[in-house]
């Protein structure tokens, strides 16, 4: 029998949110989950490199817009 990491099922995950539940309550879970939604974003975009390429663009633009306003 392979040693490694058991495959989730519906009863298990069911008893994960209860547990959750219960030690954060119903107002902070969304919460929860927009954090890590947001986390995991932004990983993606760390390891693929889009996350560069955008902060690099907005940096030109900043830049160029503090230049105007200098004139």
């Amino acid at each position: 029998m392979p040693i490694g990491i058991p495959s989730l099922g519906v009863p298990e995950l069911v008893l994960i949110l209860l547990i959750l539940l219960i030690i954060f309550g119903p107002s902070k879970i969304p919460e929860i989950a927009r954090n890590l939604g947001l986390a995991v974003k932004e990983l993606r975009n760390s390891i693929s490199g889009e996350g560069e390429a955008a902060s690099t663009q907005q940096s030109k633009k900043s830049s160029g817009s503090e230049k105007e306003k200098e004139s």
